[in-house]
């Protein structure tokens, strides 16, 4: 869509693909990280995936002075990292989705709940703010465990959460892990069949029945949870449609709206600061994704807002996954998010979407 609508700066731009190696292997992240910023030259980095990835190599990131832009990392601890303003991200933090989910739980009535988390920057992070959110909801936390993400046996740490008597469970996990920890679940006969269990984006998964079972896709039936809008209501019309076509294998779309709007606020960032540096392009993408004043004009498409510029408007980019409306941290003031029910068919359906505001 960029270089259709003419570029940035008269150019066409090049994106290049590094593995960021995923929460597994941190050293990976940054042998891509220096290979891009010292090898390619480039400007702006879009990743990485995990907040904990984003945190080993941000350092380095901000070192190099190359300005990042995460359409994933949701961990709320970054909020305040020390990155010289070099840093964003497009999906809201953590602390809004608390408040998503916790008004998920208590409207279908549940005020005794059990928490079951990966002890990660992810899993703690997330229940650091769920428990007030639960609280102040009118539900009391009867319990809150975590376990070794890389562990095999959690037996006892589901124990605590049975023997806490709770009427509907919070499990905040990956596929891999969490899908562990619902086999235990299952075992101890606290499964989805027996008692309301909830997740949060990490799990939305149309995938995570193989992690428990992947003879019986009804495994993770009656299962439901909240994340970042896919296709959000006040996201851009065009997008899903123009992704789904763009990617026909894609079945699980989640934070692509974000990545999006990542690499669009880095053009249109550029174009207004002419300059393609990366300082330059990091101090215009809040005044993109706000706007300067109040007769800014809201522009959704990357051609519009370019022309916009062009003419000297001061513009305010509403994306593929809305309106972003930076903070002065560099990330969404609200949240639009989905809440989902996993199906007898192992896949998850929208059942409706919900905004939050910080």
């Amino acid at each position: 869509d960029i270089n259709d609508a003419g570029g940035v700066l008269d150019m066409d731009v090049r994106y290049l693909t590094k593995d960021d190696g995923g929460a597994a292997d941190d050293n990976l992240a940054l042998t891509s990280v220096d290979e891009l910023v010292n090898n390619e030259n480039v400007d702006a980095i879009l990743g990485a995936a995990s907040s904990g990835t984003t945190k080993s190599i941000l350092d380095s990131v901000v070192s190099s002075g190359t300005v990042q832009c995460s359409p994933s990392n949701t961990g709320s601890d970054l909020t305040e990292a020390p990155d010289e303003g070099l840093y964003f991200r497009t999906p809201p933090p953590d602390n809004l989705q608390a408040l998503a989910l916790a008004k998920a739980v208590t409207d279908d009535g549940h005020q005794n709940v059990a928490i079951i988390a990966q002890n990660t920057d992810y899993g703690t992070g997330f229940v650091r703010f769920l428990e007030p959110a639960l609280k102040d909801s009118g539900a009391e936390v009867v319990t809150s465990v975590t376990y070794d993400e890389a562990g095999t046996a959690f037996d006892t740490e589901v124990e605590n959460v049975v023997g806490s008597e709770p009427d509907a469970v919070v499990l905040i996990g990956y596929p891999e892990d969490g899908g562990k920890v619902l086999s235990e679940m299952i075992e101890q006969n606290a499964g989805p069949a027996d008692m309301p269990i909830y997740v949060t984006d990490g799990m939305q998964s149309n995938e995570l029945f193989e992690a428990v079972d992947a003879s019986d896709p009804a495994i993770t039936s009656g299962m439901r949870g909240t994340a970042p809008s896919a296709a959000p209501e006040a996201g851009a019309a065009f997008f899903p449609d123009a992704f789904a076509e763009f990617a026909p294998d894609v079945e699980s779309p989640i934070y692509s709206a974000q990545a999006y709007d990542c690499v669009i606020l880095f053009a249109l960032a550029a174009q207004k600061a002419e300059s393609d540096a990366p300082y330059d392009i990091a101090l215009e993408m809040t005044n993109i994704s706000r706007g300067e004043g109040d007769d800014a004009e809201v522009c959704t498409t990357f051609a519009d807002c370019k022309a916009l510029l062009e003419e000297g408007s001061d513009i305010n980019y509403d994306g593929a996954s809305g309106a972003l409306d930076f903070t002065d941290f560099g990330e969404p003031s609200a949240g639009s998010y989905d809440v989902y029910t996993f199906g007898d068919d192992g896949t998850y359906a929208t059942d409706e979407q919900v905004v939050v505001e910080g």
